[in-house]
């Protein structure tokens, strides 16, 4: 054989040899572990809510035996303690050092977004159950960032607002703390009730972690308005809610709260300074629907607790992940057939009991509870839906692009419609 034969037949022999051996590799990829970081606040003023996120997380994969789209899963949990350049520490970690294919996560608005303006970067996919601000699906959206089974802030208060309205409400203060997620769920509220003819008489901004609230509760006092609005997360909410009993407030004026600040995170804790209490959202943990009652009974039998709306969140937003991963193979390798793929799913048998896709920003649609906090017959405290606003959109009511044309809810601007 001539070196020229010689060379043509093996460059056949290694050109076939690659093309047996490509399945083989492509099989090999597929065997690897999924590699998913979870940033959670296991530390600080949320940490609370932070441990359900991981148990909500953790519930799931032990459900599906640790594997979604058909490959195994490896969890790498990583404490974001509060704190947004915690947050982005750990994201760059699990990234950078540890490989992850995506990341899940975060609980304050503020770590969420240094997480999000990273990943911009990065596009890696990060997916937000629990971080709301709202501009992520609005006026900012990156698109590798994703709600799955999240909300924006301001999408339960504006229904919120309207509900008010129809209780015969005309003059609200607000108090909350003051960062992104508070700004944006009292402007939710704020311009809903103020366009009905509403007044909002006076807002009350404090820092996270206030361990004394009774310089805002005697002015509070003073305001002769027909119901207060909160807005608190975590061990604020708790004192909070205590210290307005404490200070009498409990039976002269209702107090309306922020879904995080009657979650199960908070409630289970204290007695029945909570009780009455009501607050908007998409999940309540007390409601009757099959679905809902079944996750409850459940997620109370493996950790002896109510579920909270983090550990819900997060399971449900495995699972919509999960959804995804099965329509592409497990491939998350891929990273923007996996992206377009999870937008384009349908969230449905999860604990809501209803189907729930995307909007055209990205944020899921959902029916909105106006619950209330009952006392069950073992004197555990629940939320339990009172009303229900069906399919509520981001953009409420509004046109989205009139809507956007506004400035997103800050501390200076808050929707307001003046008299």
């Amino acid at each position: 054989m001539d070196r020229r034969q010689f060379l043509k037949t093996s460059t056949a022999a290694v050109a076939a040899m690659g093309a047996g051996t490509a399945p083989w590799r492509a099989a090999q990829a597929q065997a690897t572990p999924i590699k998913i970081g979870l940033l959670a606040p296991l530390t600080g003023v949320v940490a609370s809510g932070g441990k359900e996120m991981v148990e909500g997380v953790q519930f799931y994969l032990d459900q599906v035996k640790n594997e979604m789209g058909g490959r195994k899963v490896e969890l790498v949990i990583e404490d974001d303690a509060s704190n947004p350049d915690t947050a982005l520490q750990k994201a760059r970690r699990l990234v950078e050092q540890g490989n992850c294919h995506m990341l899940i996560g975060n609980l304050l608005a503020n770590t969420g977004l240094a997480v999000a303006n990273y990943v911009k970067g990065t596009g890696t996919p990060y997916f937000i159950p629990i971080i709301a601000a709202d501009d992520l699906t609005q006026r900012a959206r990156i698109k590798n960032v994703i709600r799955v089974a999240g909300y924006t802030a301001s999408a339960f208060t504006h229904p919120f607002g309207d509900w008010c309205l129809k209780q015969g409400y005309k003059r609200i203060a607000t108090i909350s703390q003051d960062y992104t997620f508070g700004h944006e769920q009292c402007g939710g509220l704020a311009q809903v009730f103020t366009e009905g003819g509403g007044t909002i008489v006076q807002q009350f901004w404090h820092p996270l972690n206030t361990a004394d609230f009774s310089p805002y509760l005697g002015q509070l006092a003073e305001l002769k308005v027909d119901a207060i609005f909160a807005m608190e997360t975590g061990a604020d909410s708790t004192r909070l809610i205590q210290q307005y009993a404490s200070f009498g407030l409990k039976e002269k004026t209702p107090l309306l709260m922020a879904m995080n600040g009657t979650d199960q995170s908070v409630i289970r804790t204290i007695g029945p300074e909570c009780e009455g209490i009501v607050a908007a959202a998409h999940f309540a943990e007390g409601s009757d629907v099959p679905t809902t009652a079944k996750f409850e009974k459940e997620y109370e039998a493996k950790y002896g607790k109510i579920p909270s709306l983090y550990g819900f969140s997060m399971y449900s937003g495995m699972m919509w992940i999960d959804a995804a991963l099965k329509k592409i193979d497990g491939k998350v390798e891929d990273r923007e057939t996996f992206i377009e793929t999870v937008l384009k799913t349908e969230l449905d048998n999860s604990p809501l009991g209803k189907a729930v896709k995307f909007d055209d920003y990205g944020n899921p649609i959902y029916d909105v509870y106006i619950r209330k906090v009952v006392k069950r017959a073992d004197s555990k405290f629940w939320n339990v839906p009172i009303e229900t606003y069906p399919n509520v959109s981001q953009f409420w009511k509004y046109d989205p692009a009139t809507y956007l044309k506004q400035p997103p809810y800050s501390r200076t601007f808050q929707g307001i419609k003046k008299a």
